[in-house]
């Protein structure tokens, strides 16, 4: 299922898969975006303890560990992925496997088959060319209405 709606940003938290430290890199740009819109944000990335002052999960199923209530809070997430399309795949399987339902995909990093893996998985993507750093604004603002 592809979606462009306000639903991503009616989540009460948000994970940016392939966060990174390089101020150059967009896994920064993204994760900064949450930040200076003050919402509740996690970096994901394999090697990182911190980024941009938040402790880092290693990956979603670490992220997913970390709670008490495992169903009910991932489904509660949001999440920006910046990874290779190899990896997105990987990420969007295991989203779903854990019940993650909203999942944002910035430019350059969807995976082949998007749509039908979405649909397959039964999870929302917003993938194929909408980035967050230029189209949420308008989507944030619908969410908080």
């Amino acid at each position: 299922m592809v979606a462009s709606n306000g639903s991503f940003f009616a989540s009460k938290a948000f994970a940016v898969v392939g966060a990174s430290a390089d101020k150059a890199k967009y896994g920064n740009k993204v994760l900064c975006w949450y930040l200076n819109k003050r919402l509740p944000v996690t970096p994901i990335n394999p090697t990182a303890h911190s980024i941009e002052g938040l402790p880092c999960a290693k990956s979603l199923a670490e992220l997913c560990s970390n709670s008490t209530d495992v169903s009910a809070e991932m489904s509660g997430i949001s999440v920006s992925v910046i990874t290779p399309p190899h990896v997105s795949e990987q990420i969007l399987r295991q989203a779903a496997t854990l019940g993650i339902r909203h999942v944002w995909f910035q430019p350059g990093s969807e995976p082949e088959s998007l749509n039908a893996l979405a649909t397959e998985l039964g999870v929302t993507v917003t993938g194929g060319g909408p980035c967050i750093l230029v189209h949420s604004q308008s989507l944030l603002d619908q969410a908080r209405l």
